[in-house]
């Protein structure tokens, strides 16, 4: 594939990415009941969740604990996890690192389920590479919605256009981010950042609406998170020389901008 060579230019429609799958294929996948892993160590939570989730048109895999999740992620891997905070042996904080460790899980969207409603838990909870948080009790008709919500956002993702600047390509269908030959090391997280931020080039934006557009306006957490994750894109991308393109607005927000 051959790459711009001209400098300081955003390309957003620049090229199509080669997608993996065909036209076809990609109308059976979404035709097809997408798949959900619960790891629960409460049975009748994992009984509530079968039947409601079922009746929404999910097929949903049961796991009591990390070890079964890991048995039942070899064998097929879902679109999305739910995953309870407190399980027996491993803790679903741990288990949710060692996911977004692992090349071939790293990208599965996760909601982690738990009773540690205060806001710290939140915050480390989002940090460790969650997509959401549902505090326990909570109504399955809120969980499916948020479920519906993580992958409206991911699906977003898949639309094979790839975003260009220089020799920094962010490859939303490989969903890869590389400078010339080298893969720049980058958490999911700070992915969708960065794809925001590249489809919208010289905008300012607060905190609250990178928030909205990047973790969805329906998860309440605080407005230092981004913060985390702009700090963590940041170092990603200063190992090869583009951290300027991520700025701070002092009092206002964050742009991304090819203008030091």
């Amino acid at each position: 594939m051959q790459r711009s060579t001209r400098k300081n230019v955003i390309v957003n429609s620049a090229f199509r990415c080669i997608p993996h799958l065909s036209i076809s294929q990609i109308d059976a996948s979404f035709m097809s009941k997408q798949h959900i892993l619960l790891i629960e160590d409460e049975a009748p939570i994992r009984e509530m969740l079968q039947i409601s989730l079922t009746k929404a048109g999910f097929v949903l895999e049961e796991a009591a604990d990390a070890r079964q999740a890991q048995t039942a992620i070899f064998n097929r891997l879902p679109q999305l996890i739910l995953l309870d905070w407190m399980l027996p042996g491993m803790s679903g904080i741990e288990f949710a690192y060692q996911l977004r460790k692992e090349q071939h899980t790293r990208e599965i969207p996760i909601i982690l389920l738990t009773a540690r409603g205060e806001e710290n838990d939140k915050v480390r909870g989002l940090e460790v590479g969650a997509d959401d948080y549902v505090t326990k009790p909570f109504s399955p008709r809120e969980l499916i919605a948020r479920i519906k919500a993580v992958l409206r956002r991911v699906s977003a993702f898949n639309s094979g256009e790839c975003l260009q600047v220089d020799d920094l390509i962010l490859d939303p269908v490989q969903h890869r981010v590389t400078v010339g030959a080298e893969e720049v090391a980058i958490g999911p997280t700070e992915f969708r950042l960065l794809h925001f931020f590249m489809q919208h080039p010289e905008r300012v934006y607060s905190r609250t609406q990178v928030l909205d557009q990047v973790w969805g306006s329906n998860v309440y957490i605080e407005e230092r998170t981004v913060d985390v994750h702009v700090l963590r894109l940041r170092k990603a991308l200063a190992q090869h020389g583009y951290e300027h393109l991520v700025q701070t607005v002092r009092g206002v927000g964050y742009r991304f901008s090819v203008r030091k």
